[in-house]
């Protein structure tokens, strides 16, 4: 976790106006838009027992089906939105952004960094098939908003990463992290930390940062990146489990928000963030080089 300090803010005005003249943020029966998947509403177990203090206890919740969108929100689709609406990131209101410094995983603000140059003016600029980062709570909430969509829920993220599976898993995509290859070779299945965290990464997945959106295929459940690559912002307030009792019970104000599926940055032995049941959380203005997000949707 690595917010920022709450800091008074501005919203774009003109996608507060357009958020007024939206399409409606559900869809009838049947319909399923090309960049989404429905997720078969059903029972299951949010949390896990095995699990970090705050992903217990377990908890039983319904839900009725949904939609959601099959990779995170690219760079390319990003801009897209920006040239459409003129938006302004709070990155860019503020005049910087969270990054990490590797080989130390010390974090620092720094000046200039923003969704298209998410490490500083001087690294490189974001790639179009990559998820967007540096994209704050707000920014993601906009966003889905002016696509007449809204974030999931934590309760339908983790719900949608458990899709596909008979009982509990540990991964979207399984239990095992990386299977042989045809020369017996680690094919890894996820973009996550390799190596010793924060000093030495080996890059045995392919990638030092973001991955290409579906690159490491798709889960059961039709969904790309749903474990490593960019944690993603969900609608909640974070919270604990406790007296939890359903899919409507999340905590109705806080400080921080809940992101889910992991990063690049996510070690198995630090925080395993690419598991099903892993929470992390930071507030709604925090903007990071490892989060970005994706839409939902409702179904009649």
């Amino acid at each position: 976790m690595t917010p920022r300090s709450v800091i008074p803010r501005w919203r774009s005005a003109i996608v507060l106006l357009a958020a007024c003249l939206l399409p409606s943020m559900s869809v009838s029966a049947g319909e399923s838009p090309a960049d989404m998947v429905l997720i078969p509403g059903g029972d299951t177990v949010i949390g896990s027992e095995h699990g970090l203090a705050d992903e217990r206890p377990v908890f039983a919740v319904t839900l009725p089906d949904f939609l959601l969108d099959k990779t995170p929100v690219t760079v390319a689709a990003f801009a897209e939105f920006v040239a459409g609406t003129g938006y302004i990131t709070t990155a860019e209101q503020l005049g910087d952004s969270a990054v990490m410094q590797f080989g130390t995983g010390r974090w620092f603000l720094q000046p200039g960094a923003y969704w298209r140059y998410p490490l500083g003016p001087d690294g490189s600029e974001a790639l179009a098939d990559h998820p967007v980062t540096q994209v704050s709570w707000d920014d993601a909430t906009a966003y889905c908003q002016a696509q007449g969509k809204r974030l999931p829920s934590e309760v339908e993220w983790e719900f949608a990463a458990r899709s596909g599976h008979d009982g509990d898993v540990t991964y979207a995509f399984g239990d095992e992290l990386f299977k042989e290859g045809d020369s017996l070779a680690k094919v890894w299945q996820a973009n996550v930390w390799n190596g010793d965290f924060p000093m030495i990464n080996t890059v045995e997945d392919g990638f030092a940062t973001t991955s290409p959106v579906g690159h490491f295929g798709l889960s059961p459940a039709g969904l790309s990146d749903m474990a490593g690559n960019v944690w993603e912002w969900t609608a909640d307030w974070y919270g604990g489990y406790e007296g939890r009792s359903g899919a409507d019970d999340a905590p109705s104000d806080g400080n921080s928000k809940v992101q889910r599926g992991g990063s690049f940055l996510c070690d198995k032995n630090v925080c395993h963030g690419y598991r099903v049941s892993a929470r992390s959380h930071s507030t709604p203005d925090s903007s990071l080089m490892h989060v970005g997000f994706r839409c939902a949707r409702d179904v009649n």
